[in-house]
């Protein structure tokens, strides 16, 4: 079993800046991609981006491009996303999770992702 935690999570205002961390442990971290993902209240989770195991290969969903950077430390277990420029349709709930590194499931789908984390709330005040 791989735990994922998130944190980092928190109230901004627009325009300002987040930096969500996801700490991971169990099993080696190193073997598995990451990604992160999204639900606002009453919406589904969407997939926002995801890494692959070595840190390569950063994928995002269009509304965030240019806006949010992936990224991850495997020294560390800790895979990043780093926030900017937020806007209230940000809001939402923001989950990370793994899939394995070599299963060749699709990088922005929910069901590609065995392990999930609880999740971290960011609220963007307009």
């Amino acid at each position: 079993q791989l735990e994922v935690v998130e944190s980092g999570g928190g109230l901004v205002q627009a325009g300002g800046s987040l930096r969500l961390s996801c700490a991971a442990s169990g099993r080696t971290f190193s073997d598995y991609a990451m990604g992160w993902f999204r639900q606002a209240p009453g919406q589904e989770r969407t997939f926002v981006s995801a890494i692959n195991y070595s840190g390569g290969s950063p994928y995002y969903t269009d509304s965030v491009k240019g806006q949010f950077t992936i990224s991850r430390g495997n020294a560390k277990n800790t895979v990043y996303l780093q926030m900017n420029s937020l806007k209230p349709e940000d809001t939402a709930v923001y989950y990370c999770a793994a899939r394995p590194a070599y299963s060749g499931s699709a990088y922005d789908t929910v069901p590609s992702y065995d392990f999930w984390g609880q999740g971290t709330q960011v609220t963007v005040s307009s």
